[in-house]
C-alpha cells in the first residue's frame, strides 16, 4: 500500500477525508474556525475532485436540516460547524438522532457567547451532550482525519444508525499543521462500502418518517436509541479493528499513557492530552508514577474501560474544558464520579475546569496538577471543582 504524507491543518485533513469517503451531500454554513473545512471541500468541487452535492445554505439550522433530508434518502452525508452554529442546530440534533440518520459532523470546538470568543473550549458540544449523537474527541490532526473515515463506517452499521460528531479543538488542531498519512482512495472506498439502508425515502417502497408519537408509543422510540447506543459501544471496537487493518493505527475508546503502574492519573479530552502526556513523561524520568487517560469516546461513555483503568489508583485529576453552571461538577468529572459511585469504587478525585476561551494549558500547568494530587492527602482532596488559573 502506497502511503502519501501531506502537511495539513486539522480542517484540511477533515476535508481530505470527506473527499475520500464517497460522500453524496455536504450542506454547511461558514463559521470560524470551521470555515476552512467547507472552503476546502468547495475547492475540491470546483476542481472536479468531489462528485457529491455541495449546498451552501443560509444557516447552520438549515445545514443540518438539509443533511437530515438527504440522509433519509439513503445518501452519505457530512457537515461541519462550531460554537454558535452548533447551538443554532440544537433542535435538529435531536431530529437527526431520533430519525436514525447516520450523518457525520465535524465540530471545531469553540467557546459560546457571551462574552464573544472564537477560541477553544468544549462548552458547545457539552451543551448538546445528551442529544443522542455518538461523540468522539481527537487529540491530533492525524486522528481527526482517521476518525472521519472511521465514523462513516460506524454510523452506517445497521445495528447502529446514529449520527456521529468528531470533535477537534479550535485553532490548536483546526489551524495547526501536522504531517498526515493519507489512506489510498480505493482502500477507503472498499473499507466503507455502500450499505443500503432498509428504511429510507423511496417512492417504490414508501415509509413514514417523523410521524407524531403519543404517550403510548413515544417512549419506545426513544428506547430504540438507547439500544442503538449500546450497539455502538460494542461496534466501536469492531470497526476500529477493521480500520487498523487498512491504516495501521488504533486509538481506542481511551488513550492510555503509562497507566498500568501509575499511582496518579489525569483524565483529559482533546489536544491538551498531548501536553499532559509530555508532562507525565518528564515526571516519569524523575521516578514519579503518573499517567494520562485521553477520553476519546465520550458518548456512549466507556464505563467498562474507565473502571479498568481506575483500579488500584491513589488519586485522579479530571480535567474539563467546560463548565456546568450550578452543577456539583462539570461534565467529564460528573460522568466519572457517577461510574465510580455506581460500581462502589472509591478512588479519590479532584475536579478541575481549565483552558476556557482558549487559555493555554502548558506542560508546567499539567505538572502543577499532578503535584497537587501527590502532595495532598487523598482524604483531603477538595470536593468542590477547582477553576485552575482563573483570574477571580
Amino acid at each position: 500500500m502506497m502511503v502519501q504524507k501531506l502537511a495539513l491543518s486539522g480542517d484540511e485533513a477533515i476535508a481530505y477525508a470527506v473527499k475520500q469517503c464517497d460522500v453524496d451531500l455536504v450542506a454547511a454554513y461558514p463559521i470560524t474556525p470551521q470555515t476552512i473545512i467547507v472552503e476546502k471541500i468547495s475547492e475540491f468541487v470546483a476542481n472536479g475532485e468531489f462528485d457529491g452535492e455541495f449546498i451552501p445554505v443560509e444557516s447552520e439550522h438549515s445545514a443540518l436540516s438539509t443533511c437530515v433530508g438527504g440522509s433519509l434518502t439513503g445518501a452519505r452525508v457530512f457537515t461541519a460547524t462550531a460554537s454558535q452554529g452548533l447551538a443554532l442546530m440544537h433542535e435538529i440534533l435531536y431530529a437527526a438522532s431520533g430519525l436514525r440518520t447516520p450523518i457525520v459532523m465535524a465540530i471545531v470546538n469553540r467557546a459560546l457567547n457571551s462574552p464573544l470568543s472564537i477560541h477553544n473550549d468544549h462548552a458547545d458540544m457539552m451543551g448538546s451532550r445528551d442529544c443522542g449523537w455518538i461523540q468522539i474527541y481527537v487529540e491530533n490532526v492525524q486522528e481527526a482525519y482517521d476518525r472521519i473515515i472511521f465514523s462513516f463506517k460506524l454510523a452506517e452499521r445497521e445495528d447502529v444508525l446514529l449520527p456521529v460528531t468528531v470533535n477537534l479543538d479550535a485553532f490548536f488542531l483546526s489551524h495547526n499543521v501536522e504531517s498526515v498519512e493519507l489512506i489510498e482512495d480505493g482502500v477507503v472506498k472498499k473499507f466503507l462500502g455502500r450499505p443500503k439502508r432498509k428504511y429510507r425515502l423511496d417512492p417504490d417502497e414508501p415509509y413514514s418518517f417523523g410521524a407524531m408519537a403519543y404517550p403510548w408509543n413515544c417512549f419506545e422510540f426513544k428506547y430504540q436509541q438507547v439500544v442503538a447506543m449500546r450497539n455502538a459501544y460494542k461496534a466501536f471496537d469492531e470497526v476500529e479493528d477493521e480500520f487498523s487493518k487498512i491504516s495501521g493505527r488504533k486509538y481506542g475508546k481511551l488513550g492510555k499513557y503509562w497507566t498500568d503502574d501509575a499511582d496518579y492519573l489525569m483524565f483529559i479530552m482533546g489536544s491538551s492530552a498531548g501536553t499532559a502526556k509530555y508532562a507525565a513523561r518528564l515526571m516519569r524520568q524523575e521516578g514519579l508514577k503518573v499517567g494520562v487517560v485521553s477520553v476519546k469516546l465520550y458518548r456512549p461513555f466507556p464505563e467498562k474501560e474507565i473502571l479498568e483503568v481506575l483500579e488500584g489508583k491513589k488519586g485522579i485529576a479530571v480535567m474539563d474544558r467546560s463548565i456546568s453552571f450550578g452543577a456539583p461538577t462539570p461534565p467529564l468529572a460528573s460522568d466519572i464520579r457517577s461510574v465510580m459511585f455506581a460500581n462502589d469504587m472509591k478512588v479519590p478525585m479532584m475536579s478541575f475546569v481549565y483552558g476556557m476561551g482558549g487559555r493555554d494549558f502548558s506542560v508546567q500547568d499539567a505538572r502543577n496538577i499532578f503535584e497537587m494530587l501527590m502532595k495532598k492527602d487523598p482524604s483531603e482532596y477538595p470536593k468542590e471543582t477547582i477553576y485552575y488559573g482563573v483570574k477571580a
